[in-house]
Parts: structure tokens; C-alpha cells; sequence
């Protein structure tokens, strides 16, 4: 071991060399108005030791948001704005809202009602009448008192209410003022770093959009919620003005007439395309005709047997008593028939979203452009509520499992396209030109190198498209299909809490079976 020794030197950040005039250079480029403040406000915050660095930015504080749309710091300006709003409201409350104003109004309500209660004991010929409205008259006069005496004592309120509005403003200022630099001092740091990406200077259309903005924000809610009664085209958008305006008088609302008119295009095409919408439905029947003879028409105890079996010899021994036990639990409660229905349905689902999600997949995968036009319509089809997917499915392809299974279609297919698209994309670039140097065609290309690297990501989208399939089988019974589903829906119908809860147990077991048996084999082939 050597006897040298090395020194090792600690150094503080005060011993660390600064280019100050390179520094202020930079910050007065950032700042572009008022370089020196700022460089003098900067170099106290570097070189601060606590968490709250001495600087105050007295303009920040006294224009607040304005401020901070100057200088492009929409955070500050949003968090600032709606802060000094709520400040702003308190304070017209108490200087020229009436806090009492609701319970004085009601009191005055309970004081009327009183009047006619006596009016109608006076009125009255039968000594019983007049006993029982004067005892009412009574008891409503007590509660209008009380009420008044709660009205007064709301309206006394209404100095420490405003007292109060304004301390909260104070403060947010002092706030605002505070940190301010230290905001500004981390939007410099960022445009160090990226300077194309974050704006600097202070620009005349960020002040106006700033004042733009307040001006159009603030004084609305102050108005709303001071002044005891707003103007109604605050409390609700004056739709049949705007329908007459657009539509003319007596025309109706433009809710109505485009409701109209979206019918009468849908009614339309499904008379016009009758003839394509029954082919389709036609088609989807015959791949879920097979797939339920296969599952009801053959005997319960061949369908089991072959179902647990591929669940061992796809995913092992634990799968396989689980299966079998899964299976046993629908059998026993009688829902085999309608959970060999379930899986009928989500069978053919899941059929029909893999034989065109995988190739549109690809498809997208090795075209950006393709993809592009086809992202907005994947959002669509993922976002829009499963619901509303029914309503053009009724119309064109009319009720019952077939046209669930299109609904279904429609909303678990996004997945399996989208994953098989991704697996595709993340393959190498430097793998396919190794294959293609070594002579590979295009489909071998695809069918023994592009694939085969992504299929983790395609399987993952299987799996996804089976599950979203699955959640589908409630929804579809509202337009007639059926499996557990049905069961289901007439649970929720006549408030059946046992039979609901042991077919959604049904459903559960059924998705778990299906998603392990899928896992399982997947990760089997991998491990080949």
C-alpha cells in the first residue's frame, strides 16, 4: 500500500469562478427591460442560503397577474388571478353585495304567507278554522323573525367580510411580490437551456392578452357573485336567442333542427346501404353461429375438458386448476349456457378486431403517413362513450348479438392497432438492413424479422383488445345481446343484488380464464 497521500479538495460555491459580466449580459438579453434589477435580483437568489431569497418585486406585486403575463409566466398568471379573483369577491361583498339579501327575501316570503293565514282566520266561520290559522299565522311569523334576525346579523358581517377580502388581496400581493424574481430567475435557467422552447423579454402582445384576460375574467365573477341579481345571460347561454338569430324566428333551436337533420342522413344511408348492412350483420353471424355451436351444441363436459387442457398446455398446471375451477363456479350457478355465449361473443370480437387490427397495424407501422390520417379517427373510436356508439349501430345494423359485436369491434379494436404499430416502428433500423443486405425480400423481411420482434408489443395489444371486448358484454345487452350481459342487465332492472353480483362473478371469472390462458401461452413461447 503506498504512503502517498492524496489531498482532496472541498469547494464552495463562493469559490467557484463566475463570469459575472458574461452573466449579467445573458440575464439583460433575457430580460431585455430592466437588465440591471434583474442581474442584481438574480445574483441575491443564486447566492441565498435559505429558502426565501431577499427580493421584492414591487411592480409584481402591485399589477400582479399583469406582471406575470408581461413576462410570460402563464402558471403565475392563472394561480395569481384566480387567487386575487376570490379576494376581489370577498371584498364586493362586503362593500356592495348584500349578504343578507337571500334570507331577507325569504323572510319576507314567510311574512306574506303569515298575512294570509291570519286574512283567512278572520275569514273563517268555524271557531276550529280559525284557531288552527291563527296558530299557523303564528308559528310562520316566529320563523320569519328569525329569519330577519339572521338577515341583520349577515349584513353586520359585511365589514369583516370586506376586512377580510382585503387582507386576502394584501397578502396574495405580498406574495406575488415575494416570489416573483425567484419564478422569473427559474424561467431564466430554462432559457439558458433551451432557449427556442422558453420566452424571454417582455412583450407588448403578452401584456395585452394578460389585461385581455383579467379584464374579460375578473369582473364577471366579482359581478355574479355580488350582486344579488345578475344579469340572466350570466347564469345560462341565451341558446333560443342565438337559435333565432341564426335560424330566424320561430324556427326553432339549432339543437332541434341539426338533431333533424342528423336523422333524416341516418335514416337515409340505412335505407340506402341496406343492402351492404346486411351482409355485414350476415357475415358476423356466421363466424358467431360457429363459435356457439362449437360451444353450447358440443357436450359441457367435452368443451371443459379441452378448455382446461389448452390452458395447461399453454400456461401450465396452476392455470389449469384455476380454469377448471373457474368453469366449475359457472356451472354450478347455471350460467354455463350464457358464459359459453359471453365467449362466443368476445370470441368473434376478438376474431374479427385481430384479422384486420394486426394487418392495418402494420400498415401504419411502416407508413407515418397513414398513420397520421388514421390517429384521429383511433382517438374517436377510443374516446367517444361506449354508449353513443349504439345509437348508429341500432340504425344501421338494427338489434341483437350481431350488431353488438360490430359495437364491440369498434371500441376493443384501437388497441391491437395501435400496440401492433408501436412493436413495428421500435423495430432496429439496423437489423432490417442487416436482412436486407443478406438478400431478404420485402415479405420475408416482414414475415421473418419485422414481425417476430414485435410481436411483444402485438400480443400485449391481443390482450388489451380481449379485455376491452369483455367490458363490452354489459353494454351490448342494452341493445339486445346477450350472455351474461342480459343477466346482468335484468339484475340492475329489478334491483337484483344476489344474481347481479354472482353474474358479474361470472363475468370476472370468465376475462381471467381467458386473459391467463392468453398470458400464459405467450410467455411459454417466449421462454422457447
Amino acid at each position: 500500500m503506498s504512503d502517498a497521500t492524496t489531498e482532496i479538495k472541498v469547494m464552495a460555491a463562493s469559490d467557484i469562478e463566475v463570469d459575472h459580466d458574461a452573466l449579467d449580459a445573458s440575464i439583460a438579453e433575457f430580460t431585455e427591460v430592466n437588465g440591471a434589477y434583474y442581474a442584481n435580483a438574480f445574483h441575491r437568489i443564486h447566492d441565498a442560503t435559505n429558502a426565501m431569497p431577499k427580493t421584492f418585486n414591487l411592480w409584481a406585486a402591485v399589477l400582479g397577474p399583469i406582471w406575470a403575463a408581461s413576462r410570460a409566466i402563464w402558471g403565475m398568471f392563472w394561480t395569481f388571478l384566480i387567487l386575487e379573483i376570490i379576494a376581489w369577491v370577498q371584498l364586493g361583498r362586503g362593500a356592495w353585495g348584500n349578504p343578507g339579501a337571500e334570507l331577507a327575501e325569504r323572510a319576507a316570503g314567510q311574512m306574506e304567507r303569515a298575512g294570509e293565514l291570519r286574512e283567512r282566520a278572520a275569514n273563517a266561520t268555524e271557531q276550529a278554522d280559525v284557531d288552527r290559522f291563527t296558530k299557523l299565522a303564528e308559528n310562520i311569523q316566529k320563523a320569519a323573525d328569525t329569519t330577519m334576525e339572521q338577515s341583520v346579523a349577515a349584513q353586520a358581517e359585511a365589514t369583516g367580510i370586506m376586512l377580510t377580502g382585503i387582507a386576502l388581496l394584501l397578502f396574495f400581493k405580498l406574495i406575488q411580490g415575494a416570489y416573483a424574481n425567484v419564478v422569473y430567475e427559474k424561467q431564466y435557467s430554462n432559457w439558458r437551456i433551451e432557449p427556442e422552447k422558453t420566452e424571454s423579454g417582455r412583450k407588448t402582445s403578452n401584456i395585452l392578452l394578460g389585461v385581455v384576460l383579467a379584464a374579460a375574467i375578473g369582473p364577471l365573477i366579482v359581478y355574479k357573485f355580488t350582486v344579488n341579481s345578475p344579469l340572466a345571460l350570466l347564469d345560462a347561454f341565451p341558446e333560443d336567442e342565438v337559435s333565432a338569430l341564426i335560424l330566424g324566428a320561430d324556427q326553432g333551436t339549432l339543437f332541434s333542427s341539426v338533431a333533424t337533420s342528423l336523422e333524416d342522413t341516418i335514416d337515409g344511408a340505412a335505407v340506402a346501404g341496406g343492402d351492404v348492412f346486411d351482409g355485414i350483420v350476415n357475415g358476423i353471424r356466421q363466424v358467431l353461429d360457429a363459435l356457439t355451436v362449437a360451444l353450447n351444441g358440443s357436450p359441457w363436459p367435452v368443451v371443459m375438458l379441452v378448455i382446461v387442457v389448452t390452458a395447461w398446455r399453454a400456461a401450465g398446471p396452476r392455470v389449469a386448476i384455476f380454469t377448471a375451477a373457474a368453469l366449475g363456479y359457472v356451472a354450478l350457478l347455471g350460467y354455463w349456457e350464457v358464459a359459453m355465449e359471453t365467449v362466443a361473443l368476445v370470441g368473434a370480437s376478438v376474431i374479427l378486431c385481430v384479422v384486420f387490427g394486426i394487418p392495418l397495424g402494420i400498415w401504419f407501422g411502416k407508413s407515418s403517413r397513414a398513420y397520421k390520417f388514421a390517429e384521429p379517427v383511433l382517438d374517436l373510436m377510443q374516446t367517444l362513450p361506449a354508449f353513443v356508439y349504439l345509437i348508429p349501430i341500432i340504425a344501421f345494423f338494427g338489434t341483437g348479438n350481431p350488431p353488438g359485436i360490430l359495437a364491440t369491434i369498434i371500441f376493443g379494436m384501437p388497441p391491437v392497432i395501435r400496440l401492433t404499430a408501436l412493436g413495428m416502428r421500435g423495430v432496429p433500423e439496423s437489423i432490417k438492413e442487416a436482412a436486407v443486405a443478406f438478400g431478404a425480400s420485402r415479405w420475408q423481411l416482414l414475415k421473418d424479422v419485422e414481425i417476430p420482434l414485435a410481436l411483444p408489443s402485438v400480443m400485449t395489444g391481443v390482450n388489451q383488445t380481449i379485455l376491452m371486448c369483455l367490458s363490452m358484454v354489459v353494454i351490448i345487452s342494452l341493445i339486445g345481446g346477450g350472455g351474461l350481459g342480459k343477466e346482468i342487465l335484468e339484475a340492475l332492472q329489478y334491483a337484483a343484488k344476489g344474481p347481479g353480483l354472482l353474474g358479474g362473478f361470472a363475468i370476472l371469472f370468465v376475462a381471467m380464464v381467458i386473459d391467463r390462458i392468453v398470458q400464459g401461452a405467450f410467455r411459454r413461447e417466449n421462454q422457447t
